[in-house]
């Protein structure tokens, strides 16, 4: 039986992510500056955490456009869903997408 959902922060930034725990356990994927043109890597680096999700956890939208776009690719591939976290109006809210 696996525990609490986790959240998979694309990038750990200034931001306050802590509402984001109301959805499971945050997991940073990247910490500080990422090349946009550096795509290669950021599959590399992601793909660790993505090969150990499952399908109820989460991506929590953050920092670059490409590192966003990877993430989303690699979970929605494995688990044929996207399921994501966008920061709204001083809170995270949850969209589900089935592929």
């Amino acid at each position: 039986m696996k525990g609490r959902p986790m959240v998979l922060v694309t990038n750990k930034g200034g931001h306050d992510y802590s509402d984001a725990e109301r959805f499971g356990r945050l997991v940073y994927m990247s910490s500080g500056r990422l090349s946009r043109f550096g795509v290669s890597n950021i599959v590399r680096q992601f793909k660790h955490y993505i090969e150990r999700s499952g399908p109820d956890d989460y991506i929590l939208l953050t920092s670059l456009s490409v590192s966003c776009a990877v993430a989303a690719a690699l979970f929605a591939v494995k688990h044929k869903r996207l399921n994501l976290l966008i920061y709204k109006e001083d809170k995270y809210v949850e969209r589900k997408v089935l592929l």
